[in-house]
């Protein structure tokens, strides 16, 4: 069985992924972050070199993707293919740095990996608004992130409820501002017990 947690920057995935494997005893799946050959040229000029670094980092979680398929055990995965196409790469087309040539050639070529793969059998959306994103940003303190715009961070969370309004697979929406399933068990619990009823029709 295949978990996926997804949400914006700072909402929480890794530690409810963390927590949830704890819990259930599923094997938790986090973002690799591999070495990409394309990332020092894409610095250097985004709109000549986002379409190759996107398509590389689609290959590689089409592996895990595969890896995921391929496994016995049940994986909860932090972040997903799909969110790597239709927030961050969406964001790129709306900025202006891929092509419309490169973004149907880039989305026909997910298409045809997902429709060797499937999606995942339960996805767990945290949803969170700019404020409380922007507090956990700061509290976390990586420097990388200390420079994110809010309007970077409102456009991607745009597009979160978009694609989660139309998503067709089975969907569990969090209320990250409201629930601290990191300090408080009770809101951790109000999160299983949910887990509980979508996936097997009860609670505990």
């Amino acid at each position: 069985m295949h978990i996926g947690v997804a949400g914006n920057i700072g909402c929480g995935k890794t530690t409810l992924t963390r927590k949830l494997a704890q819990y259930y005893g599923w094997t938790p799946r986090f973002e690799s972050v591999t070495f990409n050959p394309y990332l020092e040229d894409y610095y250097t000029d985004i709109a000549r070199w986002s379409f190759n670094l996107e398509v590389y980092f689609l290959a590689q979680r089409f592996k895990d993707v595969l890896d995921i398929a391929r496994s016995d055990e049940t994986i909860i995965q932090d972040r997903t293919i799909l969110e790597g196409v239709h927030i961050f790469v969406a964001n790129n087309y709306k900025m202006g740095n891929l092509s419309d040539r490169d973004y149907q050639t880039y989305m026909d070529l997910f298409r045809l990996m997902m429709s060797l793969v499937k999606e995942p059998d339960l996805l767990i959306y945290i949803r969170s608004s700019i404020p409380h994103l922007v507090y956990q940003i700061q509290k976390r303190g990586r420097d990388y992130e200390q420079g994110m715009s809010i309007e970077y961070l409102n456009g991607l969370n745009e597009l979160y409820e978009d694609w989660i309004s139309k998503y067709k697979g089975k969907l569990l929406i969090i209320p990250g501002d409201e629930l601290d399933f990191e300090h408080r068990p009770e809101d951790f619990s109000l999160i299983t017990d949910r887990i509980d009823a979508q996936l097997y029709g009860l609670f505990k």
